[in-house]
């Protein structure tokens, strides 16, 4: 994380929402599927419906076009593949509370908050039904949306040309240490948001106005 001095005070803070203020994890979904084989699940989100695969609906790949492409590769899975579409709003167990606490915090003292997301744009209608707290943000980008996604470049240019960003003053939090890499290479403040805890401290010290406890 990048430190405040010699800096302009911040005003702006971007947040990731899935690891960071939404527990997604297609691990909520396929427990229930795999039952006691944890080592069936893993393979199937290691070879079948990996990471990359998800990631390319987040680029803006259409849910059909996913699922049909991943039959195509392992047809035998296929009751299992349609299910990570079908069934995806399982995979939501709910909202980091305690995150939440501190965006609510922010909001209420009056800093800017915005969010960035990888999300596909046909399931985040899903979220923002789900949680009143995405109506907080002045706007969320969403990646699905504009068929880019972090870490590219592209989208951090976007999101501060979009919404009049001074990088220097803004910070973006997110659960993935290469997304900070390339926020920080666009100019932005970057925290690699672990827990809502360390978050209050990280924020403490860009001197933003957030208490150090939950409950101070």
């Amino acid at each position: 994380m990048t430190t405040a001095q010699a800096h302009p005070i911040i005003d702006t803070v971007i947040f990731d929402l899935g690891g960071v203020l939404i527990d997604w994890n297609p691990r909520h979904l396929y427990r229930k599927l795999f039952g006691d084989d944890v080592d069936a699940m893993e393979r199937f989100l290691r070879e079948v419906c990996n990471t990359e695969w998800n990631e390319q609906q987040d680029a803006g790949r259409s849910w059909e076009d996913a699922v049909q492409e991943a039959i195509a590769r392992h047809p035998s899975e296929a009751t299992m593949i349609r299910a990570y579409h079908e069934r995806w709003h399982e995979m939501i167990a709910g909202a980091l509370d305690q995150t939440v606490a501190v965006l609510d915090e922010l909001r209420a003292k009056g800093i800017r908050i915005l969010a960035l997301t990888n999300w596909s744009h046909e399931t985040f209608p899903v979220a923002v039904e789900r949680f009143p707290f995405l109506q907080w943000f002045e706007g969320v980008l969403v990646s699905g949306t504009e068929g880019l996604k972090k870490p590219d470049p592209a989208i951090f240019a976007l999101m501060n040309a979009r919404y009049q960003i001074d990088p220097q003053r803004a910070v973006f939090i997110d659960d993935l240490q290469r997304n900070i890499d390339a926020a920080q290479a666009a100019g932005l403040h970057g925290i690699h948001f672990s827990g809502a805890q360390q978050l209050r401290t990280d924020l403490r010290k860009l001197g933003l106005p957030v208490n150090s406890h939950a409950d101070s």
